[in-house]
């Protein structure tokens, strides 16, 4: 890799003081030339501060945009910066910046446009809540009929995506259920997607928010506008 290949990595945040040093850190162990861009939904705790203190460039965006909107900024910013390649990495430590070699890998080398890491491709000790393991196997099913490929983690947010998916997102990104829709959006455009098997870690803080009530309403909802996403018109990806 050249060292004019300029690469980002994505990092949206809310209320994650207690981890974000500990993700930007291993970032930078990682992938030491890398840009780090902190995209943070209105936190009310420290995480902007540390994220400054630590060296990323920190974008602030409305909390009422929510962890799409977050991500399209990101996205947005990238492009327009002309990066060309953009790293997704959760700010609660789940993703293990170690595995991010494996992601790049499947882009750097032609195979995909945007390598997915998946926790549940393998058999791994990453244990689930029930609802959000129904959550995912229904995703599951229905992504990978509609696409027709099989792809086993439809809401992971460790993701490496190409120049042209970034552009692509750019313009493109305006849904609410970010991840399950760009698959079914960027398989209409002509991408290609790799899912690579990664191990996850437990949230490092808190307590995730995705209860039995809430997860039947985001597949509700998720399904109804992965239907509106069938009907949206798609431009194909730029040959």
């Amino acid at each position: 890799m050249s060292t004019k290949h300029k690469i980002m990595v994505l990092i949206p945040t809310y209320n994650e003081e207690k981890t974000i040093g500990e993700v930007i850190k291993g970032v930078k162990e990682n992938l030491p030339l890398a840009d780090i861009v902190v995209v943070d939904g209105e936190s009310t705790d420290s995480t902007r501060e540390k994220a400054r203190s630590l060296g990323a460039v920190v974008l602030e965006v409305s909390q009422s945009l929510g962890i799409g909107g977050g991500v399209e900024t990101g996205f947005r910013f990238a492009d327009l910066r002309g990066y060309d390649t953009v790293i997704r990495v959760d700010g609660d430590a789940q993703h293990n910046p170690k595995e991010i070699g494996k992601l790049m890998e499947a882009v750097l080398n032609g195979r995909a446009d945007i390598a997915i890491g998946s926790r549940y491709v393998r058999q791994g000790d990453y244990k689930a809540s029930l609802p959000r393991m129904l959550n995912t196997k229904l995703f599951s099913l229905i992504v990978s009929g509609i696409i027709r490929q099989k792809i086993s983690d439809t809401t992971s947010g460790f993701q490496v995506l190409s120049r042209e998916v970034v552009s692509f997102f750019s313009r493109n990104y305006l849904f609410d259920y970010s991840e399950v829709e760009a698959l079914v959006l960027l398989k209409k455009a002509g991408f290609r997607i790799a899912e690579i098997p990664v191990s996850m870690r437990e949230r490092g803080e808190g307590q995730s928010s995705f209860g039995l009530i809430k997860g039947f309403f985001y597949v509700f909802a998720g399904v109804l506008s992965l239907a509106v996403s069938l009907l949206r018109r798609t431009p194909r990806r730029r040959v």
